[in-house]
């Protein structure tokens, strides 16, 4: 079953522009046109696209895309290269997933001493700072 740019792009979440673009930067190739010359797309790029988007969503480089779909092109031999590509790309993904997890500990620390705030449990977030204002406050010589 072939899928106009229409449906290509209701199917996969991804506007059609984008199709376009990825299409004409050579992310997907071997897309068939009818006989008025519009796009006609197969499961397979439907399912390149939803990778792509979801790739893209990561922040992987379009240069990084081509070079893997420049590979692919060259056939199975490049497996190993693909692998080692993704491989490196998923090392950097679990980093930076792991700088996230920390930063959203950080959050949920912050909300936590709000809530605490809130509730009285701890006393204000403006009086801490003035202490510490206070700890820190170097004499001016009238002061001395």
């Amino acid at each position: 079953m072939t899928y106009s740019i229409k449906e290509a792009s209701e199917r996969v979440g991804c506007p059609a522009h984008t199709i376009r673009f990825y299409e004409k930067e050579g992310l997907l190739p071997y897309i068939k046109r009818d006989k008025h010359g519009n796009r006609l797309f197969e499961q397979e790029h439907l399912d390149w696209i939803r990778l792509m988007t979801c790739f893209r969503a990561t922040g992987m480089k379009l240069s990084l895309l081509k070079q893997m779909v420049e590979l692919a092109l060259d056939g199975d031999t490049t497996i190993p290269q693909r692998k080692a590509i993704l491989n490196h790309y998923k090392e950097d993904l679990l980093r930076r997933q792991s700088e996230l997890a920390e930063a959203v500990d950080a959050v949920n620390n912050k909300l936590a001493i709000y809530e605490d705030i809130e509730s009285g449990r701890i006393p204000s977030e403006s009086s801490m700072l003035e202490q510490m204002e206070n700890q820190q406050h170097i004499p001016t010589d009238k002061e001395r």
